[in-house]
């Protein structure tokens, strides 16, 4: 990106962490927070994967050595993925094999990035999570 130029516009839609138990952190998040299901792969009972509204999504690996929750991606809501994907590229990023992206970091953090809907972001953006 030269200098001066305006970056492509983004926000954080989802932090995806790998979990043990993933019923319990559906039902702490729900019960704390307030966190409904937006979306779930598998089913509510034994769910695979889970997004909640609020931005959490939450990866069932039963089996997971790691400390509880660790981070698995930051899911990316792109104004324009074109752009964002050109400027990564500067950054020495990599892409992963879940598509061109799915770019890993050079410290090793792994970001999807999603084409947003018209407006999306300016939206998202304009709010106040203080407020």
């Amino acid at each position: 990106m030269s200098a001066g130029a305006t970056p492509p516009k983004a926000y954080v839609e989802h932090v995806a962490i790998w979990v043990r138990d993933i019923h319990w952190h559906i039902k702490f998040f729900h019960d704390v927070c307030g966190m409904t299901m937006r979306e779930v792969q598998g089913t509510v009972e034994e769910p695979i994967q889970y997004w909640t509204l609020g931005g959490m999504q939450f990866i069932a690996k039963p089996d997971f050595a790691g400390p509880e929750g660790r981070l698995g991606h930051l899911g990316v809501m792109c104004e324009d993925l074109e752009a964002a994907l050109t400027a990564a590229q500067a950054f020495g990023v990599t892409e992963m094999s879940q598509g061109r992206n799915w770019l890993r970091l050079p410290d090793g953090l792994a970001v999807e990035f999603i084409q947003a809907s018209p407006g999306a972001v300016a939206r998202a953006l304009a709010i106040d999570p203080r407020a």
